[in-house]
């Protein structure tokens, strides 16, 4: 039986974005919040010492911490993070609208 600490956060609506489209932004927004995320848990992990720990440390647990990190930071990020996706997610949105815009006046010749 799985439990789940945090429920998943829902991805934004987009108005006039399609959904395969606003999926795609909001994934992007997640694993920027996810990067961020094991950014800032590295130094917590390079502090503790492994070597008198119950698995003694070496070779092995230095060559898997950063997968640990890389997924504990995605499983964060997919359950809120520290919320960095949703306003990353709306300035990826303004800047497709503004993208857009700029392209559709340029395509009927008239200015912005």
């Amino acid at each position: 039986m799985a439990v789940a600490l945090l429920p998943d956060e829902a991805p934004p609506s987009a108005p006039g974005l399609p959904p395969a489209q606003a999926a795609k932004l909001w994934k992007a927004a997640q694993d920027f919040e996810a990067m961020t995320l094991g950014e800032l848990l590295k130094p917590m992990f390079d502090t503790v010492d492994t070597a008198h720990g119950p698995f003694g440390g070496g070779d092995g647990e230095a060559a898997f911490r950063p997968m640990l990190i890389t997924e504990m930071a995605r499983a964060l990020a997919e359950h809120g993070g520290l919320g960095l996706a949703r306003p990353v997610f709306d300035a990826m949105l303004r800047a497709q609208e503004a993208r857009s815009a700029t392209q559709g006046a340029a395509a009927t010749g008239s200015p912005r």
